[in-house]
């Protein structure tokens, strides 16, 4: 599916800017959504149904970061995932983290600040300091607030060659720029982003080493093997592949979830990444800036929430500056209208 087709199916006002803060919903996934509620609210149908948009959600996630679903676990949100993971992590273990890291990233390790050495370091010299030696490295593969793409090859070559367990956050990432999840050992991604569906799911690429090491703590019914066999009593009885680490599913979520990721993979991710790259490097060059790499920018600009609010666009400030972000749905007329309320 091209570009100027796709975007027919959204209903966005003019100037959402603001992807990095949550996706909008593209006409499938509301309609899904919509009618899934009706059936809730008068009791038309059993709740299976409803259950079934998460395994397409599951695969087809799987597919656009390079990974069999059965490596792929489901929650609600990242730091609940990656809690499960920082939870395994040895006594005294070494993890790096950048010192920019979004809290969701950073949290889980820090609580474990009693047996676990957390050092936060600035994202340019994140692979010299794991080149210099630590036990896990956790990092966004594109930085919340500044946008920034880290250079994930080279990470997982330090890792790799320090014996380091690598860990990614990929929610502002995954759904505009392609990249290969197996490279990691863990990969974490928000559905509500750039993969534009409710909040409330989340993915978790598990490789199959990694999983033998992780004891799946937040286990319940969804888990088992047999999910509608798991209802009652002992024995344990989970899951031998990522699914054991599933948290039972907030299922309207996830029924406006499976549209969208459809969607992103009839369009395809390298499609979606030149498209918003390039409106992004339009909205830096109309402020004097040069180009970038990334569908997150950030520029200082005085006035900025009052002149973007006064102009109708919808972005979002960051340690002081303005985070513009771009998907499938922004158009040309949307940077210009950001660009002459800024310039």
């Amino acid at each position: 599916m091209e570009i100027e087709d796709a975007q027919q199916l959204w209903s966005a006002r003019p100037g959402w800017l603001n992807t990095a803060s949550y996706g909008l919903p593209p006409q499938p996934a509301w309609d899904a959504l919509q009618a899934a509620l009706a059936d809730w609210r008068g009791g038309a149908t059993s709740w299976e149904g409803w259950g079934e948009a998460t395994v397409s959600a599951r695969a087809g996630f799987g597919r656009l970061v390079g990974v069999p679903s059965a490596d792929v676990a489901v929650g609600s949100q990242v730091s609940q995932l990656i809690g499960t993971v920082a939870t395994s992590i040895a006594d005294g273990a070494r993890v790096v983290v950048p010192e920019i890291e979004f809290t969701s990233n950073l949290f889980p390790w820090l609580v474990h600040g009693d047996r676990l050495e957390v050092r936060t370091v600035p994202v340019a010299g994140l692979v010299e300091s794991v080149t210099a030696g630590c036990d896990v490295v956790a990092f966004s593969l594109v930085q919340s607030a500044t946008g920034e793409v880290a250079p994930y090859e080279q990470i997982v070559a330090a890792a790799r060659a320090a014996g380091a367990l690598v860990v990614v956050d990929a929610s502002q990432a995954c759904g505009w720029l392609p990249f290969d999840a197996a490279l990691a050992d863990v990969v974490v991604v928000a559905g509500y982003k750039w993969l534009m569906g409710p909040r409330g799911t989340a993915f978790a690429y598990l490789s199959p080493a990694v999983r033998e090491t992780i004891r799946p703590i937040a286990a319940g019914w969804y888990a088992g093997v047999d999910p509608g066999g798991s209802y009652y009593g002992p024995r344990m009885r989970l899951a031998e592949d990522a699914r054991r680490f599933d948290v039972s599913p907030a299922w309207f979520s996830w029924v406006g979830a499976e549209p969208a990721i459809a969607l992103i993979e009839q369009i395809g991710v390298a499609a979606i990444h030149d498209h918003d790259v390039a409106l992004a490097n339009r909205f830096l060059a109309g402020l004097g800036r040069p180009p970038g790499n990334s569908a997150i920018v950030t520029v200082d600009a005085p006035d900025a929430a009052t002149k973007l609010a006064d102009a109708g666009v919808r972005a979002a400030v960051r340690a002081g500056r303005v985070r513009a972000s771009f998907h499938v749905y922004s158009t040309e007329a949307d940077v210009d209208l950001a660009v002459k309320a800024l310039a």
